[in-house]
């Protein structure tokens, strides 16, 4: 498998995923950095088949059009995604590339329609989960009991070997484990529903 974090520009991180036999590839959040993006796609000659967006913030679905026009690449999103979509994932779905499985997980908390995905051993988790930080819940459509949720109820229940890639470069590192997270993240020590709730507001 091809694993690629691309940051370009700010502190946006898109991902490509690809099988490297069939050249079948995914890019995940092609917000900002789509020049990058398109560079690496051309050197590779993969095959892009799907355009995957963890949220439907501009920050990580701008460079959706530019890239299904130049590729014929299909958009797949949540169903309550608010972005122009071909394909809808719920939770536990799987979306393939080559003998590449992605594992979808909906985790809302961040926005409604916030997904991670689970490949080959690596967690991509928008802005649900950030190296020593979690996604913030006051923005439209955001809550700190889904936030909750998401985060104890299915990623904190993740293997700690599992390597966590984040949406943005807010850490001390560009991606880390879930393992190391338990350990460090301040957002994830052990509250109550009723302390996190209270603990976001602040």
């Amino acid at each position: 498998m091809f694993f690629k974090q691309i940051k370009q520009d700010g502190d946006n991180f898109s991902y490509v995923i690809a099988d490297e036999t069939t050249k079948e590839c995914a890019v995940v959040d092609p917000g900002f950095n789509t020049s990058a993006i398109m560079m690496l796609l051309k050197d590779r000659s993969f095959n892009v088949k799907y355009l995957i967006n963890t949220h439907s913030h501009m920050d990580h679905a701008a460079g959706n059009e530019e890239i299904k026009s130049s590729f014929h690449a299909k958009i797949v999103a949540h169903k309550s995604a608010g972005v122009a979509k071909d394909i809808i994932v719920n939770d536990g779905d799987i979306i393939t590339l080559g003998k590449i499985a992605i594992k979808i997980i909906h985790t809302p908390g961040h926005t409604p329609d916030s997904i991670c995905m689970l490949v080959d051993g690596k967690l991509l988790t928008g802005d649900t989960l950030f190296v020593g930080e979690c996604g913030r819940t006051d923005l439209s459509g955001g809550s700190a009991e889904d936030m909750y949720k998401s985060l104890f109820n299915k990623l904190m229940k993740l293997d700690d070997n599992i390597e966590v890639y984040p949406g943005h470069d807010y850490g001390p590192h560009p991606h880390s484990t879930i393992g190391l997270e338990k350990r460090t993240n301040y957002t994830l020590e052990k509250r109550t529903l009723e302390e996190f709730i209270e603990f976001m507001k602040s």
